[in-house]
């Protein structure tokens, strides 16, 4: 793959020749992908989806919107580092924004990269995947099949995939190409560029069956390099592997802090986390800072603060030695695990206590039972209504939901991505809220 053809700035749903003249040169197109992201309804709705623990709660830790603005940070450091170091590096491209590029691409992408998942944080993808593979979902798999519909689609219910679906599908009334964006933005949101039909035991994959055109032509304009035609797979745009880095470093980091915080960890035990990624000469160093700070929250969050710029200059070294690889397509490895063996030994120590002590903490699996049974409960009644569009219950069900989501598909599948269309832009609330609505727990007001 190539650079020059990598970063392109071109539109989704715009065509070249139609390409209005910008205004201003304050802001690259893809600065304005970023600003587009940020001033869009489904990212303020991140501010009360869940990231790990429940929401709200006395303690403000992170949620989809916080953590999404985290990583979009690092994202921009990552994108800095290596693209500096590019442009050195390639001065024949001089016509190629690497140095600027990089940065505003991957601060975008890592913006948008929840931007799909569903409330209730990872436990909501399971809950959908849980509805079609054993709960009453599994009715609709002989029609879907039959109508020619990827009945994978739904029992591996993937946030990336729906990530990529709201940025790129024309909702109703809605603009041609989603969001517009560029398409090397686009493509560095796709962290597995593959059909489910490939998704294996981990679940993982990239695009619906109703995105796949949108990703061949996607990846047909970067140069991505095609595995296979079916199932449709490409190599990554090597710019995931920086959002992927990016995503890495905040939830694992940030969930010790936070763990921290509610209790879940003790402070000391946080402390001993943070501490081993640094060598013994290091740790003098910081140990002198921590000394002059009285807060236990702020030495912790200093420490944090420490860890991230060690991972984010590691993580930019090991992009740069595989620059090969990233364009051969063929680097298979996060870039976290290619950091020094001292490094990557203390993640993986706070990867072990966060799966654990934390994943399973009694408040965030409270998180995942609630989510079960909500999901499953307004999918039962979303499809149902869909299904039966002429029945009174379902004629009135159906007024509640977006004018943006067209209700009469006319096949299962369709219906059904429109239910889960609706499903995953709700906030934690507004799910929590429509269920007990629905189920006669919480009514109107007289």
């Amino acid at each position: 793959m190539l650079w020059e053809q990598l970063l392109s700035d071109r539109r989704l749903g715009a065509s070249a020749s139609s390409r209005p003249a910008s205004r201003s040169i304050a802001r690259s197109d893809f600065e304005r992908d970023y600003d587009r992201l940020v001033f869009s309804p489904p990212f303020r709705r991140l501010q009360n989806k869940t990231q790990v623990f429940p929401l709200p709660g006395k303690v403000f830790v992170h949620n989809r919107l916080t953590h999404s603005l985290e990583v979009s940070c690092l994202g921009r450091s990552l994108g800095s580092l290596v693209g500096d170091c590019l442009a050195e590096r390639h001065p024949e491209a001089r016509e190629v924004p690497l140095r600027s590029g990089l940065s505003a691409i991957v601060s975008a992408a890592s913006l948008a990269h929840d931007m799909g998942n569903p409330p209730f944080g990872h436990s909501g993808e399971r809950a959908i995947s849980a509805y079609f593979t054993e709960g009453a979902g599994r009715r609709l798999e002989d029609q879907v099949r039959a109508e020619g519909g990827r009945w994978e689609d739904f029992v591996h219910f993937e946030g990336n995939a729906n990530t990529f679906r709201l940025l790129t599908h024309q909702f109703r009334g809605r603009r041609e190409g989603g969001f517009a964006l560029t398409y090397s933005t686009l493509a560095s949101t796709v962290k597995y560029p593959y059909s489910s039909e490939q998704a294996g035991t981990k679940g993982k994959f990239g695009f619906f069956q109703s995105e796949e055109e949108t990703m061949r032509e996607v990846a047909g304009t970067l140069g991505l390099i095609q595995r296979s035609t079916a199932p449709l797979s490409y190599v990554r745009h090597p710019l995931v592997f920086l959002v992927e880095a990016a995503d890495d470093i905040c939830y694992q980091i940030m969930d010790i802090e936070d763990a921290s915080k509610l209790h879940l960890l003790p402070y000391s035990e946080a402390t001993s986390l943070l501490e081993a990624f640094f060598t013994e000469e290091e740790l003098r160093d910081v140990h002198a800072v921590c000394r002059t700070i009285g807060d236990d929250n702020e030495r912790l969050g200093y420490l944090r603060s420490k860890v991230i710029n060690l991972l984010v200059e590691e993580c930019a070294a090991a992009f740069l030695d595989c620059e090969g690889a990233l364009l051969a397509g063929t680097l298979a490895e996060p870039l976290i695990q290619l950091t020094s063996p001292h490094t990557r030994r203390a993640y993986e120590a706070c990867s072990e206590v966060a799966r654990a002590r934390i994943y399973r903490a009694r408040e965030v699996v409270d998180v995942e039972l609630a989510g079960h049974r909500i999901f499953s409960a307004l999918l039962d009644e979303l499809i149902k209504a869909m299904e039966q569009p002429d029945h009174l219950y379902s004629r009135t069900l159906l007024s509640r939901v977006s004018s943006q989501y067209d209700t009469a598909q006319t096949t299962l599948y369709g219906k059904v991505q429109c239910a889960l269309d609706y499903i995953s832009g709700m906030t934690d609330l507004y799910a929590l809220d429509l269920y007990r609505r629905l189920t006669g727990m919480n009514l109107p007001a007289v």
